[in-house]
Parts: structure tokens; sequence; C-alpha cells
């Protein structure tokens, strides 16, 4: 039996038929992370685990602080993961945030009087809409982001 995929457009998420004839939801668990020479990202979901890790571009390298490079692995990863087509239109996806400013500005709407943050937040906004995707986030100790190590390594 050849696996199939569902795609219900009418109905809250995106399905597929497992192996066994199952629905099952299309689940994925983001952590990244960011700091002023790299940017990190870790996408799992019962199928797959994905890493990746990017020195900043020239323009950024040096020059973000620390949560701004968050908001630039947020960005680039979840804009990498549909481009690898691991996330799909109406999939889910749970943002892990290591970071309280974060959460209060993606979770609780406040705005932050960093332009730069600003800007990014419209860029995911938009990615959120147009591949109208179920976003939640979810806030963890910094211990608890897997996408750490990776800006340790020396990769």
């Amino acid at each position: 039996m050849i696996t199939s995929f569902y795609f219900s457009y009418s109905g809250i998420y995106r399905k597929y038929i497992d192996i066994f004839g199952k629905y099952v939801d299309m689940e994925h668990i983001y952590f990244f992370d960011g700091d002023q020479k790299k940017i990190s990202w870790i996408i799992e979901n019962s199928q797959t685990r994905s890493e990746e890790s990017r020195i900043h571009a020239e323009y950024f390298y040096d020059k973000v602080t620390t949560e701004q490079s968050k908001y630039i692995a947020l960005h680039v990863g979840i804009f990498w993961s549909i481009g690898k087509f691991i996330i799909k239109n109406g999939d889910i996806v749970k943002v892990m945030l290591d970071l309280k400013s974060m959460f209060d500005r993606l979770v609780k709407n406040k705005s932050t009087d960093d332009v730069f943050i600003e800007r990014r937040m419209r860029f995911i906004d938009q990615i959120i809409q147009q591949r109208n995707l179920d976003v939640r986030y979810q806030m963890i100790e910094p211990v608890q982001n897997q996408a750490n190590r990776l800006l340790l390594s020396k990769n």
C-alpha cells in the first residue's frame, strides 16, 4: 500500500493517511536560536528531524542583538522548512520560545520599539497567513532549547 495524502482546506488541519490507513495530524516542533554570529533551528515531526545552522549574512554578522538574531532564526528557519517541503500549508507548528520578550511579542502581541524586530514580525506573520499555518507558541527554559547546541558547534 502506498501512503497517500488527503488535503482538507475546509478543515483546520492538513491530515495524511499513514501506512495503516489512519489519519494523522501533521504537527511540527520548532526550536530555534541565534547570537551575533549564527542562527540555528531544529524542526521535527513524527517522521523527520532536520537540524540546520547558518552564519549570519555579512549585513547582520556582529551587528544584531541576540534577540534580533532569534527573530531572524525564526523567520529563516520556517521559510527554509517550507522550501524543503517539511512544513506544508495548514500544518501545525509548535514554536518553542526561550526568551520572555519574544513570548510577550508573539503571544500577547506586545509591540516593541525595535524597528528591526517589527519588520521581521511582518515577514513572519505574512508566511503564517499565506501558508495557513496553525502556529502555537510555548515558553521553555533556555536549557531546553535544542537549537542552542548547534550555535555552540564549530560547523
